[in-house]
């Protein structure tokens, strides 16, 4: 059995193990690569994991085009969570439309708004939520757990590719005919919002083209952040 096949096999037993113990459980999806792999296993495999994703106002069209592309692949809806629109508009208002350019407070201002506000509505109520995020992504996310104790959400979070590499993820993808976004073939190995995310060089970091305006520290958007610091806490 190759190491690929083993990590797989992995991932299917706790994707599985989340259905049967954590329900009601969900999945956050931003519609890239990761998340794509894990929209195939949960919805090949019947699991009992509900799938939604952030509309934030501000994504690419290629990112949008890819709730259709679920659509017609797997018979199945994906959920959208949109921020508050009073909130858009506020921020808009007092700041200007790209704030979010002129400081990393306002930045994560903007972050919370249209993405932190809308996964909480769409954690309430459940026992454990899963995300596509890997080690390997970037210098935020090295001591990332396959499951950890999300103390912000009172719940389980887990990662089921926390040890997959690029090369598994694409493996994986070309392998089972799993349909992704175009913007993958153009350059962008990690998708945020439009005004936020660039194509990389060669050679750059994987999530090099996000906010890449910033340092690499604080690259995060605060999905994954509590009292305004990255946390991890220990394997499970």
């Amino acid at each position: 059995m190759s190491e690929f096949a083993v990590r797989l096999a992995t991932t299917l037993s706790v994707l599985e193990t989340i259905s049967n113990e954590f329900s009601p459980a969900v999945f956050a999806s931003s519609l890239a690569a990761e998340d794509m792999v894990l929209t195939d296993l949960i919805l090949k495999h019947k699991l009992n994991i509900d799938i939604f994703s952030l509309e934030t106002g501000r994504l690419h069209k290629e990112t949008l085009n890819m709730l259709e592309r679920i659509k017609e692949t797997y018979d199945y809806e994906v959920k959208l969570y949109k921020p508050d629109t009073e909130a858009v508009d506020n921020y808009v208002k007092q700041h200007g439309l790209n704030a979010f350019y002129d400081s990393v407070d306002m930045r994560k201002e903007c972050c919370r708004i249209r993405k932190v506000e809308p996964l909480n509505r769409a954690l309430k109520g459940k026992k454990a939520w899963i995300t596509g995020q890997r080690r390997a992504q970037s210098a935020t996310r090295t001591e990332l757990a396959v499951q950890e104790d999300d103390v912000a959400h009172a719940m389980q979070k887990f990662n089921p590719l926390a040890d997959w590499s690029e090369d598994d993820v694409w493996h994986y993808i070309r392998s089972n005919n799993v349909p992704y976004n175009a913007l993958h073939d153009k350059g962008y190995p990690s998708i945020g919002c439009e005004p936020c995310t660039r194509a990389i060089q060669p050679g750059e970091d994987v999530r090099a083209g996000r906010w890449w305006w910033e340092n690499p520290e604080s690259k995060e958007c605060g999905l994954h952040v509590v009292d305004g610091k990255l946390v991890r806490i220990k394997a499970i």
